[in-house]
């Protein structure tokens, strides 16, 4: 099996998968208050692409980053 796929295989297992959701929740909640907060307190309904935007980019940031560092051989 060749790094990459290696690299993938990891990237994919639950752990990974795990870190990333975690930390998509936290800064994702973090931005969301931030941008969407006043919207939010007045009673508003927050922009929905926004929302999950906001969500999807950490998640694939994090994974993006925990495939760059497994992908290069030790």
């Amino acid at each position: 099996m060749s790094h990459w796929q290696l690299a993938v295989k990891r990237t994919f297992a639950w752990p990974v998968i795990k870190r990333s959701l975690l930390m998509a929740l936290l800064v994702g909640t973090v931005v969301n208050g931030i941008n969407q907060g006043p919207e939010i307190l007045q009673g508003r309904w927050p922009v929905i692409w926004k929302l999950v935007l906001t969500y999807i980019i950490p998640f694939l940031v994090v994974s993006y980053g925990s495939y760059a560092a497994l992908r290069s051989p030790r």
